[in-house]
């Protein structure tokens, strides 16, 4: 057997609560709301899963988008690594085009990650070179101030997707091209990873 309880109130908000429940403006508000909300935010960019990649997202004041690598660099000295940074844009086609190529190819080319620690900077289109900043320790350089900085030859505006491979000084390992194209083939991908130039 089923009991149905009413509160005590039911009754006098009974006016208000059907007239909310015609109208239905405030539901309909609400999902319209809702439904803007979830296409303004960007899409997740991102290196797969199998790769373990150290997700940062950038921090800052609004125009401003600041990565800060101190956390990955002290690790990768700890573990005797290098960094394998990747740049990418949530809102990027050519960067769903990597990482959907590392996706499909991750059971051959994970394992030849092994010597990196993985960094995804998780960025979007809207970021320009004046508003990216990246943060070492208690320096924070603008994006073409840490290329030069780093000794990166790529010093421009910033181009989706980048990649670095840094030490844990941090110094480029190798110089790398960047934007449509990045390692299309697990040939060369595996010749960066090995730092065949």
């Amino acid at each position: 057997m089923s009991r149905h309880f009413k509160c005590p109130e039911t009754r006098a908000q009974a006016p208000a609560t059907r007239r909310f429940n015609n109208s239905g403006t405030w539901r309909r508000l609400a999902a319209g709301i809702g439904f803007a909300a979830f296409f303004a935010m960007p899409a997740q960019a991102g290196i797969p899963a199998p790769f373990a990649p150290v997700v940062i997202q950038p921090v800052g004041a609004p125009g401003r988008a600041e990565f800060d690598l101190t956390a990955v660099l002290e690790r990768a000295r700890r573990e005797n690594k290098w960094l394998y940074v990747y740049l990418g844009a949530s809102d990027c086609p050519y960067c769903r085009k990597y990482e959907a190529f590392l996706e499909k190819n991750a059971v051959e080319l994970v394992p030849h990650f092994s010597r990196y620690i993985v960094v995804d900077l998780r960025s979007s289109l809207s970021v320009t070179t004046d508003a990216l900043f990246i943060r070492i320790a208690d320096t924070s350089r603008p994006y073409v101030e840490f290329q030069k900085s780093i000794g990166d030859e790529r010093t421009r505006t910033v181009v989706y997707p980048s990649v670095w491979l840094l030490d844990g000084k941090p110094k480029p390992l190798m110089q790398l091209p960047a934007g449509t194209g990045t390692f299309q083939t697990v040939a060369e991908q595996l010749e960066i990873l090995r730092l065949e130039q």
